[in-house]
């Protein structure tokens, strides 16, 4: 009899520790789908591409190309307009344009493939204040998210102060709001105190506005 009840037991051990098993198991993988969920979400980016040396259009389209190559699905892009340098003179002034684009990738991915993007179309990066470039292209927004890195700020620290950034961005986004200042980008474009010259240098069609 006794031996009869230790088998029991036994057995009764071996279908608890599979249940145990099981449960984990299915726990974990429950976990790990979730964990892919957030950090494989996606998420709206609100980028300005900048430039004024060389064939501007060509960097421009080649840039956008490789955007959506690299990084996501283009779904807006602003009509082109010519800036004023800001923070240092050049007799060239710079072309600016607004994209939005849906994306899979963390900002710092994104942030990396811009830079690939950049140096691919012969960008030279110096970090010794403003100069002229051929190919710039900053992240102004990331949906409403804040976030906060040693090479990335967003929403782009200056973007309130910059209407070569406001205008372009205005076109494609205006009831966006900024989640530190709490006003939505037509807001911020309105009060905006810079006075250097933007003005439309190319209109969007609605084909290329509405970039799908």
């Amino acid at each position: 009899m006794n031996e009869y009840v230790l088998c029991k037991v036994k057995m009764l051990y071996v279908i608890l520790k599979l249940c145990i098993s099981y449960c984990l198991f299915v726990l974990f993988f429950a976990l790990l789908s979730g964990f892919k969920r957030s950090v494989l979400k996606t998420r709206n980016y609100y980028l300005l591409l900048g430039g004024n040396l060389g064939d501007r259009s060509y960097y421009f389209s080649s840039a956008i190309s490789l955007i959506r190559e690299r990084i996501g699905v283009i779904n807006s892009v602003s009509s082109l307009y010519e800036t004023e340098p800001w923070g240092f003179e050049h007799k060239n002034w710079f072309l600016n344009q607004a994209l939005k684009i849906t994306s899979s990738l963390l900002p710092a991915e994104v942030l990396e493939e811009i830079h690939g993007i950049e140096k691919k179309l012969g960008r030279k990066r110096n970090r010794t204040g403003y100069r002229s470039r051929n190919i710039d292209i900053d992240i102004l927004f990331v949906d409403e998210e804040i976030y906060y890195s040693s090479k990335l700020i967003i929403p782009h620290p200056r973007l309130h102060k910059r209407r070569f950034a406001l205008l372009p961005l205005l076109e494609i986004v205006p009831t966006l709001r900024h989640p530190l200042l709490d006003r939505s980008v037509e807001e911020m474009a309105e009060y905006c105190k810079d006075t250097m010259k933007v003005s439309l240098y190319k209109s969007a069609t609605t084909k290329s506005r509405n970039h799908e």
